[in-house]
């Protein structure tokens, strides 16, 4: 399959290209033009055109357009879905769940084109001031750049495009290198909905050259980036005075209560599948769990019973539980923080083994070491850490011992101690019986710390991609 960038509606083919590979097998799925400085500055040029054009159309047309492009993907459900297999090597099952998202997230922005709203201002609340009437509304920014990973590359994508179109703006587009195709057809549905083309751009690419020229384009208002924390740092040093949403990295913990033992066999799996969906490859992937001590062994039996039934394999094929990662550098990284661990004396309960370039097995860490890697970075891979902690206050601390503060989990038949839970832990996202993975595409979806800056959700992301301006009229 030969991509193409999409630059003011026209396909933009170039001699240089990138292949993107199946990361199961390492076989060609298609190749991307790789684009330069130049070819982000025709986009931003492109993309001012569409935001004149697509902040005229009325609240309606945006929703309709938007509402019509939820459409066209899902009757293309299945088109879609096996290229996100073999893009990112997400399980079929997997990627029709993706997609699914993604049409819910465009129906959700197309509601939200019609309240963007703004509300009066009581000028005569202050002392001496009389006879003056005033409202404030919200407007888009103008040309949005976002920059988008590569493991949801439609619905992510979505989460960004939507609400920005909805508001009135015009976007460019800078996939991830290794995911870029399934986001050029969503382009091209959104054209195909009813939005301007010059409004809808997609340049592809490396990082460091046609993304950060992106980045530095004075005229782009703001940069909406999902990401490692590495990268957004190096965005907001490099973009100057623009506005930002960065939804960054996390090592999301969860407690398991010492009054859990009639549904431990459900709370292990709940939390098994929350580590090992997508091999890991989820910002809010279960990564440690805090286990009271009176269950920690019990719980260690579930969970390991239940991550053996895993099928490990072709992601392809509807039976696969797990599939590879991306490419064999994050692997390689990934066998690393498991040895680097287990050097400094944690045990792996099961799994452990490396399949293939890519394959790795589901693997139950115990006893990891808050100096370990596993502990404090972002493993991104099918690997969860089992800590035991012999109090709810001993399982807060761990939870915050983290540079991240995404989302966490607690599950309890306290009302008091999950009440503690959700005061006490520094994230932005807190789950009471329930895994840290979940997220619905309506929330408000964000970090604290290095997590990040600003939340998603399209009522929240349209917030977050209009300005306030202030109307004021004399009546006297």
């Amino acid at each position: 399959m030969k991509g193409y960038m999409l630059i003011g509606g026209k396909r933009v083919f170039k001699k240089e290209e990138i292949e993107i590979h199946f990361p199961y097998d390492g076989s060609l799925v298609g190749t991307i033009p790789r684009g330069d400085e130049k070819d982000a500055q025709l986009a931003v040029e492109a993309a001012k055109i569409g935001f004149e054009k697509v902040k005229r159309m009325t609240a309606y047309e945006r929703f309709r357009a938007l509402e019509r492009a939820a459409r066209i993907i899902s009757r293309r459900a299945q088109e879609f879905a096996e290229l996100l297999t073999l893009e990112v090597g997400k399980t079929i099952k997997e990627a029709m769940g993706e997609v699914g998202r993604a049409v819910n997230t465009l129906t959700l922005s197309a509601e939200e084109a019609k309240r963007v709203l703004g509300e009066e201002v009581r000028f005569d609340a202050a002392p001496g001031i009389s006879g003056k009437l005033g409202f404030y509304r919200r407007v888009p920014l103008g040309v949005i750049g976002c920059i988008t990973p590569f493991n949801f590359p439609l619905n992510l994508t979505c989460h960004k495009v939507g609400p920005a179109l909805a508001a009135g703006n015009a976007v460019v587009i800078k996939p991830s290198e290794n995911t870029s195709l399934t986001v050029i057809k969503l382009a091209e549905v959104l054209i195909e909905a009813g939005f301007p083309p010059e409004a809808v751009n997609v340049i592809t690419g490396y990082g460091e050259e046609v993304g950060d020229a992106l980045v530095r384009n004075p005229e782009v208002r703001m940069i909406t980036f999902t990401g490692s924390v590495e990268t957004g740092k190096i965005i907001m040093s490099r973009g100057g005075l623009k506005k930002y949403v960065m939804e960054l990295g996390s090592n999301a913990g969860v407690y398991v209560d010492r009054d859990q033992k009639e549904r431990l066999k459900e709370v292990a799996e709940k939390i098994a599948r929350g580590g090992f969906a997508l091999a890991g490859q989820v910002c809010i992937s279960v990564q440690r769990v805090f286990v009271h001590t009176e269950l920690f062994n019990d719980f260690l039996k579930e969970v390991r019973a239940f991550t053996k039934t895993l099928k490990v394999g072709d992601p392809r094929e509807e039976t696969t539980d797990v599939g590879p990662v991306i490419d064999k550098g994050a692997a390689d990284r990934i066998m690393e923080w498991i040895e680097e661990a287990v050097c400094r004396g944690a045990e792996i309960v099961c799994g452990g083994k490396r399949l293939s370039d890519t394959l790795i097995e589901p693997t139950i860490v115990k006893n990891v070491p808050r100096n370990a890697k596993l502990f404090r970075g972002e493993v991104f891979g099918p690997v969860i850490v089992v800590n035991e902690v012999s109090s709810l206050e001993e399982a807060i601390e761990g939870v915050n011992d983290s540079p991240y503060g995404l989302q966490a989990g607690i599950f309890t038949n306290d009302l008091k101690g999950a009440l503690k839970f959700a005061d006490e832990v520094e994230c932005g996202g807190i789950m009471v019986n329930e895994i840290p993975t979940f997220r619905v595409d309506q929330m408000p979806y964000g970090g604290v710390k290095e997590s990040g800056i600003g939340r998603e959700g399209p009522k929240f992301a349209v917030e977050e991609m209009t300005e306030i301006k202030t109307i004021c009229f004399d009546m006297n």
